[in-house]
């Protein structure tokens, strides 16, 4: 299975092969101000699983577990389509709303529930 992830305006695409390891669902603060969203979900891939076509600008910050998560995204729309989370070393996150192709795909996880909005109701795998 390859899965294609693009930005907004198409400058910027991941095609990521096989299956996930995990569907994230994370409702930490952080993800919610990444995507302006009540939480943001991501696919993780192995790093050789995964291959992006397109200049990225990317931000460092580092996560609740001490550790940088490198967000790379589109120096034209500023969609972040993945990223790099030093705390899952081999592994790239997609975001899910980049994905041309959803299908069959649902979080297996939801994380950091105790910043879950109370109207947010997540069914996991």
């Amino acid at each position: 299975m390859r899965r294609r992830a693009t930005c907004s305006c198409g400058a910027l695409s991941v095609v990521a092969q096989g299956e996930p390891e995990k569907v994230s669902a994370c409702h930490c603060l952080e993800c919610q101000r990444r995507t302006g969203s009540a939480f943001g979900i991501a696919l993780f891939f192995a790093n050789e699983a995964v291959e992006t076509f397109g200049s990225t600008t990317s931000f460092s910050r580092l996560g609740a577990s001490g550790r940088p998560i490198e967000f790379h995204f589109c120096p034209s729309c500023g969609s972040t389509v993945f990223w790099k989370p030093a705390f899952r070393p081999g592994m790239t996150a997609v975001a899910f709303g980049c994905f041309e192709v959803k299908d069959g795909l649902k979080p297996t996880q939801s994380v950091y529930e105790e910043h879950r909005h109370p109207w947010v109701g997540i069914e996991t795998t």
